[in-house]
C-alpha cells in the first residue's frame, strides 16, 4: 500500500490537488511560474460561464489540469460529469487541453499520472467514456 503525504490544514484545495501540486513541484514546475494554481478563467465562478481550474499551464503552454475526486466529481450524477466535459469542450475551443487525473489514480501513482499530464496523456474515467 502506498503511504500518502498528510494534506496541509493551510492548504487551499483538496487531498487530490495537493497530490498533483506536490508532484509538480517534484518533478521541477513551481508554481506561480510554470502553472497557476486554482486559476480563474472567464470570470471564475462568479462570472457565467466562468471557471475555476485547478492547474493552469504556461510550462508547457496550452495546458491545464483537473484533479477528479470520486464523490465531487463522479457520484454526483450525470450533470457534474456533463459540466467537466463541458468545461474541456470551453478549454479546447481556447487551445487549451484539459487533462484530468482522477484521485484514485493520484494516490496510487502520482508521479506516472502526472507526467503522462504533462504530456497531454489523460487516463481519467472521462476520457474513457
Amino acid at each position: 500500500m502506498v503511504t500518502l503525504p498528510a494534506l496541509p490544514p493551510d492548504f487551499p484545495g483538496s487531498l487530490p490537488e495537493y497530490l498533483v501540486f506536490i508532484t509538480l513541484e517534484e518533478l521541477g514546475k513551481q508554481a506561480g511560474v510554470d502553472f497557476t494554481f486554482q486559476s480563474q478563467f472567464g470570470g471564475g465562478r462568479l462570472q457565467r460561464g466562468g471557471l475555476v481550474i485547478d492547474f493552469f499551464f504556461s510550462n508547457p503552454p496550452g495546458l491545464a489540469i483537473n484533479a477528479q475526486g470520486e464523490y465531487f466529481h463522479y457520484l454526483q450524477g450525470t450533470g457534474t460529469i456533463a459540466r467537466d466535459v463541458l468545461t474541456r469542450e470551453q478549454l479546447a475551443q481556447e487551445g487549451i487541453t484539459l487533462i484530468f487525473i482522477d484521485a484514485e489514480d493520484a494516490e496510487r501513482d502520482r508521479h506516472f499520472y502526472v507526467r503522462e499530464a504533462l504530456q497531454f496523456r489523460d487516463h481519467s474515467k472521462l476520457s474513457r467514456s
